[in-house]
């Protein structure tokens, strides 16, 4: 097929982060989640610069080696790279638009975020002494214009460029460097003010108003200076060293990883044109380095985490217990009799703590095996199967290392884990382990009994309460056969796939499930060319495998009914004059992360539905291990099935995925607006009152 059939890959990912700040930009979005939204697309940003464009600078590199050998290449980095520079442009001048609203609405709330020249005396007293007890210590100035090249920038980090003058001497002056502690000390002071007001300075306004108390030494009566903040390639290179093991690999490529190219260079356009040339010059930079000059304020990624000043608090509704757990002691003796369906956030993910704390205290309970991708800073699970290990339990933990910017976290986690005795797997050459999976042994008798979960989500706390996931609690003999042959792959990988290939229940990556979800695309085909009725429902957070895409172009032309909700990447180019059914593609951006990944296939009336690890990508298919799980129970069917129709039907925060990538909204219906997230909260905490009133009757 033309390469017109799809839409590039990068190029769909900005459309996804638009209408991220689609949602800083709608006034019925509380302005504490509008301000959220900003620091949202700011982190989405950076990651997105030092991943993806990182890869498009690789890939010019490597295409001019190519040029130079006469070998071809079929895409264009470099003017993919050219629209990225486009587009971003653009999207940052309606983020400074949008910042500039937030601020008006927030001085109608009687919230100002104020700078170090517009202090009364008791906050610059307050200024003061808050920078010489809380931030001093945590400042060191750096003299750039002595050393040899620049000291090494951490990317994501806010630096004060400083300008040193005397006004009788414009010629003698100093350039210095400050890195912003807000890591240690947080992005924002809240400053003495009157009763009915909030005001707020930034960390790096209390340095600057400190300046002159900072550099006494060298007796400068003008101070400038201006923020800027340097993004790099985040990719970790692993040396072929065999002499050494991979966490020493993995330490030493974090620590390479702060010598990386830098790929952005974001400044406050008022920088002084000196210090500026400077700073490019000391970088390497060129007019291809996406040098982006901005506003007064940089790295919004903070803003996430706003003071919560407003007045109107937060509307989000709390997270309940599942119906079948309300009336129990024990969530293990639940799992042991049916299926439980968790859906996070709506569900409290204490569930899951509950079912692992329960095993860490059994007597009978002999080992747990359990995944894990990315973890809460103080995550509850670790104690919990640390507490497992310590009443003698068998725990491995399979803890994916290269799970991008989680390295150094999941490094300290492996030493935590190694110190009390638990069995750390540290996954597979080339290939990271996503499948979210956990398998619980216990001796009844002379019987051994097998539970645990299968999820699309990570086994993290913190992240249940705003990820939108499903996670399947259960005792099926079938699905804890396949993930014991899973584990048994983990734990003797250089065996070969053997044990995944042996896998019956769960579609597996990257053995079958490719396989499978082809052989399922086709008999929809087959149905329709037929004249029966058959259909496809995906959601996903992104679709981009060229050869899944292709095999829903065909599906489309036979007649197969399509429906897609995919919250991010979305690679397909639908002309729908060449479908007998118009293929309904949706992306849903709302409070809650859309995480989950779910297939519904018609299968001539007796439904195949999935819930997934994996992503419609081709790193998530042919180069991770990822699970999909088919779901059986008659009623937990039905319920997945209601929440995608919800989701199908959202006329509220639905947008419409074209080939224009315009994010229109999808057509509200006066009669009724249904915002899919309220909906399905509503839908399953009616389930839970339900419950609770037919069990007190």
């Amino acid at each position: 097929m033309s390469k017109l059939h799809f839409i590039q890959r990068d190029i769909s990912w900005l459309s996804f982060n638009a209408r991220v700040l689609q949602e800083a930009n709608d006034p019925t979005v509380p302005l504490k989640e509008r301000i959220r939204f900003l620091g949202i697309y700011s982190n989405n940003s950076d990651e997105f610069f030092r991943v993806r464009v990182a890869t498009l600078k690789r890939m010019i590199e490597f295409a001019e080696k190519r040029r130079k050998a006469n070998m071809h290449m079929e895409d264009d980095p470099q003017s993919i790279l050219d629209q990225i520079q486009t587009i971003v442009l653009r999207q940052q001048n309606e983020f400074n638009r949008i910042w500039d609203g937030i601020l008006l609405e927030l001085k109608k709330e009687k919230i100002a975020l104020v700078d170090e020249t517009h202090l009364n005396k008791s906050q610059k007293e307050y200024v003061k002494k808050f920078f010489d007890e809380q931030v001093r210590s945590n400042v060191i100035p750096l003299m750039i214009e002595s050393l040899p090249q620049l000291p090494y920038l951490r990317d994501k980090s806010v630096y004060l460029g400083v300008v040193m003058r005397k006004k009788n001497d414009a010629y003698q002056q100093k350039y210095a460097l400050i890195e912003i502690p807000a890591k240690a000390l947080g992005r924002f002071v809240e400053l003495p003010s009157k009763n009915d007001e909030h005001h707020i300075i930034l960390l790096e306004d209390v340095i600057r108003f400190n300046l002159p108390n900072i550099f006494t030494y060298f007796d400068y009566d003008h101070f400038e200076s201006h923020v800027f903040k340097v993004t790099k390639d985040a990719e970790i290179d692993i040396d072929n060293d065999l002499s050494t093991s991979f966490v020493e690999k993995m330490e030493k490529g974090l620590k390479n990883r702060r010598k990386g190219k830098p790929v952005r260079f974001v400044y406050d356009k008022e920088m002084d044109a000196g210090l500026l040339e400077y700073l490019i010059r000391k970088l390497n930079l060129n007019r291809k380095s996406n040098i982006i000059p901005g506003g007064r304020i940089h790295n919004f990624r903070h803003f996430m985490d706003f003071p919560d000043v407003f007045g109107h608090k937060s509307r989000r509704n709390a997270p309940f217990t599942h119906p079948l757990l309300q009336h129990t002691i024990r969530v293990t003796d639940v799992i042991l009799k049916k299926d439980v369906m968790l859906h996070f956030p709506y569900h409290t993910f204490n569930t899951v703590i509950d079912l692992l704390r329960e095993a860490a205290m059994d007597p009978d309970v002999t080992s747990i095996k359990i995944t894990a991708y990315r973890l809460a800073s103080n995550s509850k699970i670790i104690n919990s199967l640390v507490n497992a290990a310590r009443n003698v339990k068998e725990v491995i933990v399979m803890l994916e290392l290269k799970a991008r910017f989680d390295e150094e976290a999941n490094l300290e986690w492996k030493k935590v884990l190694d110190e009390e005795g638990v069995k750390v797997l540290l996954g597979v050459p080339k290939m990271k382990i996503h499948a979210k999976l956990c398998i619980i042994k216990k001796r009844k008798g002379t019987r051994t009994i097998q539970y645990g979960f299968v999820s699309t989500g990570n086994l993290n706390e913190k992240t249940a309460k705003v990820y939108a996931d499903h996670c399947l609690l259960t005792a099926n003999r079938n699905v804890m056969a396949d993930i014991n042959r899973i584990f048994r792959y983990l734990e003797n990988w250089q065996l070969g796939f053997g044990p995944l290939l042996e896998c019956r229940t769960l579609l597996v990556c990257p053995t079958n499930m490719r396989k499978q979800f082809e052989m399922a695309i086709n008999r929809e085909i087959k149905l329709a060319k037929s004249g029966k009725e058959a259909s496809i429902t995906l959601k996903v957070n992104s679709l981009s495998d060229v050869k899944l895409i292709e095999k829903l172009y065909e599906a489309g032309a036979h007649g197969v009914k399509i429906n897609l909700i995919v919250r991010g990447i979305f690679c397909a180019s639908f002309d729908n004059k060449k479908q007998l059914h118009p293929i309904k593609a949706i992306s849903i951006v709302d409070e809650y992360l859309e995480h989950a990944r779910v297939c519904i296939f018609g299968n001539g009336g007796v439904e195949k539905i999935y819930i997934s690890s994996a992503d419609w990508m081709v790193r998530n298919l042919d180069h991770r291990i990822e699970a999909a799980i088919p779901i059986l129970d008659a009623s937990i069917r039905a319920e997945i099935k209601d929440i995608i129709q919800i989701q199908l039907q959202d006329n509220v925060k639905a947008r419409i995925l074209t080939n224009e990538l315009s994010n229109n909204y999808v057509s509200s219906n006066p009669k009724k607006k249904v915002r899919s997230q309220e909906e399905t909260y509503h839908y399953l905490h009616n389930k839970t009152l339900n419950s609770s009133a037919s069990s007190s009757n």
